[in-house]
């Protein structure tokens, strides 16, 4: 583009140089009151295209303003099912998991979140992407408890949480009875917990405040009483043979009013 150059106009007349000190008085005062309106007349004009351009700026950035709320607000409801995103608790409601195991049948887990409310909201959030589909009971042993919920090779391994119970400084009640739901930890770091789970056989009260209880089977604990039963594990510490875990078709959670 070729730069703006100055146009030249026509070369002007030769004429004396109008001084308004030379003029007389009345045409002096005439000729001041004319720039002074031409003055008037261009600072209106300009102070109104201002306030036009600031009211169109305003209403644009109106516009972006709120159409960039709508699309947060739905980025967020999305993200609190997924594993990515926060889980928020509804406190006026009951939460259950439904623990669908191939072969087996549903164990119904009533979630405790006043115990552990960041446990809580851990299980929920990976239920409700998915996360257990397909993964198995990898570790069990009849009489004291199942194990499930380790990520596959190759997941990305969810992220860990504190520990919720007595000995990691939380107050929670729970105790390790009969189809209770606890997290599984790694060794003696309290703060380990992600994803896997064990339910528990036969009341192994040694785990209280050891470990972070969240809840207690309310229906299908006779599919627990099965799938211990029927573990052939390898060694002393309950390990199953990989074709023979049992898998977990999925975990389901729905809501009631309290």
């Amino acid at each position: 583009m070729a730069k703006n150059r100055k146009k030249k106009g026509p070369a002007p007349r030769k004429k004396t140089p109008i001084s308004t000190d030379k003029m007389p008085k009345k045409q002096q005062t005439t000729v001041d009151e004319k720039e002074t309106g031409k003055k008037l007349k261009t600072g209106i004009i300009t102070a109104i295209v201002i306030v036009v351009i600031i009211a169109v700026l305003l209403i644009f950035a109106l516009v972006l303003s709120n159409k960039g709320v709508s699309q947060s607000t739905e980025n967020s409801n999305t993200q609190s099912s997924l594993a990515s995103g926060e889980t928020v608790i509804d406190e006026t409601k009951t939460y259950y998991a439904d623990i669908d195991i191939k072969d087996y049948g549903k164990i119904t887990v009533e979630l405790d979140y006043e115990s552990a409310p960041k446990t809580v909201e851990n299980f929920v959030k990976l239920a409700n992407s998915k996360f257990y589909d397909g993964l198995t009971f990898h570790r069990i042993i009849e009489g004291f408890m199942m194990q499930g919920g380790q990520a596959k090779e190759g997941m990305e391994e969810p992220e860990t949480i504190v520990g919720e119970f007595s000995a990691n400084g939380f107050n929670n009640t729970i105790s390790h009875t009969r189809g209770t739901i606890s997290m599984a930890r790694t060794g003696a770091d309290m703060n380990s917990a992600s994803s896997q789970f064990f339910i528990v056989h036969e009341d192994s009260l040694f785990l209280d405040g050891q470990y972070a209880a969240f809840g207690h089977v309310t229906e299908g604990i006779d599919v627990v009483d099965k799938v211990c039963t029927d573990a052939k594990p390898t060694d002393d510490n309950g390990t199953i043979p990989e074709d023979e875990q049992p898998i977990i078709n999925s975990i389901t959670v729905r809501t009631v009013d309290k």
